[in-house]
């Protein structure tokens, strides 16, 4: 078998994109460990998952001017991330609720409904659902 296990997503500090992940997304915190750079400076492991999802996102924090200046642009501003739920108008409303910025209102597509949303960092995100 051979599947993808993370995605790297770069963001300016590790908790408040847990909360983000967690409480606005409903991901699943499933580590949060102590760790070291290459070069021996403390950082954490941070990996977020959606709720039975095999594939996750490891939080990384930004280190250096090189990576703070790709928070927020690590596709180069296109939709990068795809994020699939059973309920379309239930996760909608529920990350409405929870100051989730959507840049495009929901519409509907030949491969179903979606609305495009901005991560904590500011990457753009498709939500995306059955019609």
């Amino acid at each position: 078998m051979v599947q993808i296990d993370l995605v790297a997503l770069i963001v300016d500090e590790y908790d408040p994109a847990i909360a983000f992940f967690t409480d606005a997304l409903g991901f699943d915190l499933v580590e949060d460990s102590s760790s070291l750079t290459n070069d021996g400076r403390p950082k954490r492991w941070v990996v977020v998952r959606p709720p039975g999802a095999h594939t996750g996102m490891l939080l990384a924090r930004a280190d250096g001017e090189h990576q703070r200046a790709a928070v927020g642009n690590q596709v180069a501003g296109r939709v990068g991330f795809f994020l699939r739920v059973d309920d379309f108008d239930a996760v909608y409303r529920r990350m409405i609720e929870a100051s989730v910025t959507f840049v495009r209102e929901p519409r509907t597509e030949p491969y179903g409904r979606v609305a495009v949303f901005l991560d904590i960092a500011g990457n753009r995100w498709d939500l995306l659902g059955a019609i």
